[in-house]
């Protein structure tokens, strides 16, 4: 992988794993950026310096990784998490609404929670994530949360691998190259 663009201060780490979780794909891993307590603050700081005048009710975050910085942007901005899960982990009662979409390699089904004492429809939401490839996720989250007659502000993600996608309006931090090497 080779960094194109990088809006950080301090030098993120990233690590790839080429040939997973199947052959063809680059799996891009974030952890190491979010090991390192002056990047992760630094992302923090970013994303609420771009979303603090959103007048947002919600933070959108797919399950897993979306969760990991996301809760601590939802924190500083004031606003509530809608935590994005995959089929099957929420109960019948407290699913919203379930919707599939394709990955780079497969499809997977994802569900939106109920918003407890509130409705979808006229909230403002961003969609926050760490990686974004084809942008099929969030893609597939904003047309789940249009569907409910909510409003999807914008999407953002710490990395975007743009010759995957064509999208010049999702919001990152870092822009990434896959390689052969």
């Amino acid at each position: 992988m080779k960094i194109l663009r990088n809006e950080l201060v301090n030098a993120p780490k990233l690590r790839s794993q080429k040939n997973f979780p199947i052959k063809d794909i680059e799996f891009i891993d974030i952890t190491p950026t979010i090991l390192q307590k002056e990047v992760f603050n630094e992302i923090i700081d970013k994303f609420y310096e771009r979303l603090k005048d959103e007048n947002l009710d919600y933070l959108v975050l797919p399950e897993a990784r979306g969760f990991l910085f996301g809760s601590a942007v939802a924190q500083r901005l004031n606003v509530g998490i809608v935590p994005v899960r995959k089929k099957g982990k929420l109960p019948p009662n407290f699913v919203e609404v379930s919707f599939e979409y394709k990955k780079e390699y497969g499809k997977d089904v994802f569900e939106l929670p109920k918003l407890v004492d509130d409705e979808y429809a006229g909230k403002r939401f961003y969609i926050i994530d760490d990686l974004y490839a084809t942008g099929n996720t969030m893609k597939a989250i904003a047309e789940a949360i249009e569907g409910l007659s909510g409003v999807v502000v914008g999407m953002g993600a710490i990395v975007n691998i743009p010759s995957l996608n064509d999208d010049k309006n999702v919001y990152s931090l870092i822009d990434l190259e896959e390689t052969n090497d």
